[in-house]
């Protein structure tokens, strides 16, 4: 046996010798340096023409000049730009100012312009020959050298030229904070989308727009907390990943834990058990903001990672969230845009936030537009809604459960009416698992949900606090999953374990941030309210 061993070794040891040679020239050809690219020939003619200046291109920052306090662009137009007439100096006035070069002027090779932007302003800077006392090749060359897109800070006096351009006529040579060492088309244009979310640092600085919806982001995050703690909410934290997904219905995206012997972890498509659980605990007054990963597809409307906030409110009822709801949102478009009415995108009326919110009963609605819609209380229901859908030629992805069919039968006939803020309530229990009845017959759920301009916006409800019907609603949602409904979440039995310590009476709501930013800053994609929007990777076939 030992000698058919060595003999297999012996064989095995003179394939590798002889394919070695071919595997190691493969990988020398594969992984040769590339022919340098235009864009490597300018950073190491850039570096070169720093060397020769004796610049350092990444200095540490340090404190401006004496007597130049470092002020912001904004500052210098509030403050002088009406101050002045064309042509005047205001030479005791001594700042300092810094920014990014996003134009360049050389007047003559004594007289260079410089707009630095920071900010969203942008300040002129003039560097003259004429008030500078050192080595004049050294100030010819440095001038020469600052190119668009370098980071620079010039220190001088506030003063306007006489075009009447309020300026910073500097007093010493500029100095160069950063180098850009890639050309940036700031006056051709980034247009193009799929260019822009892969750059997005380029399209932010290129497109001023494309800042207006990070900033409106804030904003909004700021008033609701705001608009929360207030109210006496407290803000949590719950987990990303956990062993159990639940609290919507989607598909998660997964992982393994290596400490935990590769066990399976989701990432959360809610928080809303955890949140629930922190109401038992004591804690009535919970919110989180936070990021949810579903994977699903991705339009104008969706993206797989996206941020909510969610809040519960122990001893509240519905109409306490519609009232708060109605409360929030119009606070907030008149404190974020100036008015209580927004332009709608595609020039239809203005979205009206200042009158009182519509309110539409969904079923009563529903069975307005489809007089034939079935009973949903007996075991036929399903097929006779796969009826209504194929008479109706209404497209409806498989699986065909009765949540599924009602909830396309209402995006076709009900949502699109919704364009002003509309409380759709009343759905059928069957739609809301997670949701306390409004009926002694148990089919109507005590929940809303506020559309504005066809789109969802929050959803809220009633909390479930009876674990015996909790098991049994989760009990049923398995079943849908036995159907084939992949987006139902398995049963989480420890939550229901957790509602025999009683949870109080209790209101839940949740709302989505990148439709609202989108909506509020005039956006009509969800990616461009996103700092960095998932996008397909590039293919490199």
């Amino acid at each position: 046996m030992s000698a058919v061993c060595a003999a297999y070794r012996l064989a095995c040891r003179d394939i590798v010798q002889r394919i070695y040679p071919l595997l190691a020239t493969r990988r020398l050809t594969t992984t040769a340096t590339p022919p340098p690219s235009s864009n490597e020939a300018i950073k190491k003619q850039r570096r070169q023409v720093l060397d020769d200046l004796g610049l350092d291109p990444y200095p540490r920052y340090s404190l401006p000049p004496t007597g130049y306090p470092l002020v912001s662009h904004a500052l210098v137009h509030s403050r002088w730009g009406h101050a002045m007439d064309s042509g005047a100096k205001l030479t005791d006035v001594q700042l300092t100012v810094q920014g990014r070069i996003v134009s360049k002027r050389e007047a003559s090779k004594k007289l260079f312009f410089f707009d630095l932007e920071q900010d969203g302003q942008t300040i002129q800077v003039v560097s003259s020959q004429a008030r500078f006392t050192g080595d004049t090749t050294r100030f010819r060359a440095l001038n020469r050298a600052l190119m668009s897109g370098d980071i620079v800070r010039a220190s001088g006096f506030i003063g306007k030229t006489n075009t009447g351009e309020t300026s910073i006529f500097a007093a010493n040579l500029l100095v160069l904070l950063a180098p850009c060492l890639r050309p940036i088309p700031l006056r051709s244009g980034f247009t193009d989308p799929e260019k822009r979310f892969r750059s997005r640092h380029l399209d932010l600085l290129i497109n001023p727009k494309a800042k207006h919806g990070l900033i409106m982001r804030s904003l909004v995050l700021r008033y609701i907390r705001r608009f929360l703690d207030t109210r006496h909410f407290i803000e949590v934290e719950t987990p990303v990943l956990s062993p159990n997904v639940g609290g919507a219905s989607a598909r998660p995206f997964t992982t393994k834990s290596m400490a935990f012997g590769d066990t399976p972890l989701f990432m959360r498509v809610a928080p809303e058990l955890y949140l629930k659980q922190l109401v038992i605990g004591g804690l009535n007054r919970v919110y989180e903001i936070g990021k949810q990963f579903r994977n699903e597809g991705i339009d104008a409307n969706h993206n797989p990672e996206f941020t909510t906030c969610e809040f519960y409110q122990a001893y509240a009822s519905l109409e306490d969230l519609m009232q708060m709801s109605e409360d929030m949102l119009r606070g907030m478009v008149e404190e974020l845009t100036g008015s209580t009415t927004i332009p709608s995108l595609d020039g239809a009326d203005p979205i009206d936030f200042g009158s009182p919110f519509r309110r539409l009963d969904v079923m009563q609605s529903l069975r307005e537009h489809v007089p034939e819609l079935p009973d949903l209380e007996n075991d036929q229901t399903l097929p006779a809604l796969q009826r209504v859908i194929a008479q109706r030629n209404i497209v409806t992805p498989y699986p065909h459960t009765v949540p599924r069919l009602l909830d396309r039968l209402i995006g076709h006939y009900i949502e699109p009416l919704c364009i002003q803020p509309t409380f759709l309530y009343a759905h059928p229990a069957v739609m809301s698992p997670l949701a306390k009845c409004a009926d002694r017959n148990q089919s109507t759920a005590a929940r809303f949900e506020l559309f504005i301009n066809g789109k969802e916006f929050i959803n809220a409800y009633e909390e479930l606090n009876d674990p015996d019907l909790q098991r049994q609603n989760f009990y049923l949602q398995s079943m849908e999953r036995d159907q084939g409904d992949e987006d139902v979440p398995p049963p989480d039995l420890d939550f229901c374990n957790a509602l025999e310590s009683a949870l109080p009476p209790t209101a839940g709501w949740g709302m989505g941030i990148d439709r609202l930013v989108a909506l509020l800053a005039g956006l009509s994609h969800l990616r461009e309210s996103i700092s960095f929007p998932v996008m397909r990777p590039i293919s490199t076939k």
